[in-house]
C-alpha cells in the first residue's frame, strides 16, 4: 500500500479532530471582551492546547511517513491506535474545560495525551521494523530524547492532576505546566529528519 492513502486519511480524521474541538468553543452572550473572557477564556486556551497538540502530530505525522517507504498490515493497525486516543482530545478537552479542571477530567485529559504519545510510539517502532536497521527513519530518529523526555513529564504531569482538585489548585496548574511543557519541547524545530529527507530523498511511489 502507498504511504499516501494512509496519510490522506490520517490527515482527514486529524481535520475533522480540529474541527470538532472549534465547535466546542462557546459564543459569549454578550460584546465586550470581558463578555468574551468570562464565557470562552478557560474554552480557548484548553482548546489552544490541544490544537497545538494535533499540529504537532501531524507535522511530524507528515515528515515520518516522508522518510517510509512500505506500510504493512501492522503500520496499518498502529496508525489506526494513534488515531483512536487522538479522536479523543475534543471529548477530553471539553470535560476538562467544562469542570474547570477539576482533578478526575485534568487527569483523564493527562491520560489521553500520554496514551496518544505511547500509540506514536509504536506506530514509530512497527514503521521501523518494517524498514530494517538500514531504513533512513532509524537514522532521522536517533537516539529520540524528546520521544524519551515526552512520557515522563506527562506521567509527572498526571501525578500532579491527582493531587490537584478544589483543595490543591496549586497541583492543578502544575499539571497543566507539564503538559504545556512538552508542547513547547515537541514545538522547537528538529531538523534531523528534514536532513534525512535531503540526503535520502521522498521515496518513490509505484
Amino acid at each position: 500500500m502507498r504511504t499516501s492513502r494512509l496519510e490522506a486519511f490520517s490527515d482527514g480524521v486529524l481535520a475533522i479532530i480540529i474541527t470538532i474541538m472549534v465547535l466546542e468553543l462557546k459564543v459569549p452572550h454578550g460584546d465586550t471582551l470581558a463578555d468574551l473572557r468570562d464565557t470562552t477564556g478557560v474554552s480557548f486556551l484548553t482548546y489552544l492546547l490541544s490544537f497545538v497538540y494535533i499540529g504537532i502530530y501531524w507535522n511530524n505525522h507528515h515528515h515520518m511517513f516522508q522518510l517510509t517507504e512500505r506500510v504493512t498490515a501492522t503500520v496499518l493497525w498502529a496508525n489506526l491506535h494513534l488515531l483512536f486516543w487522538l479522536s479523543l482530545y475534543p471529548f477530553t478537552t471539553a470535560w476538562m474545560d467544562e469542570s474547570e479542571l477539576a482533578r478526575v477530567p485534568t487527569t483523564v485529559y493527562g491520560v489521553n495525551l500520554l496514551a496518544a504519545a505511547i500509540a506514536y510510539y509504536v506506530l514509530q517502532q512497527r514503521i521501523l521494523a518494517s524498514e530494517g536497521d538500514d531504513g533512513p527513519l532509524r537514522r532521522a530518529v536517533g537516539r529520540d530524547l524528546k520521544g524519551k523526555l515526552s512520557p515522563v513529564l506527562y506521567t509527572a504531569g498526571i501525578i500532579a492532576a491527582l493531587l490537584g482538585g478544589e483543595d490543591n489548585p496549586a497541583a492543578t496548574k502544575v499539571a497543566i505546566a507539564f503538559f504545556v511543557a512538552v508542547a513547547v519541547i515537541w514545538l522547537v524545530p528538529d531538523q534531523r529528519i528534514e536532513r534525512t529527507i535531503k540526503e535520502y530523498g521522498t521515496p518513490v511511489e509505484d
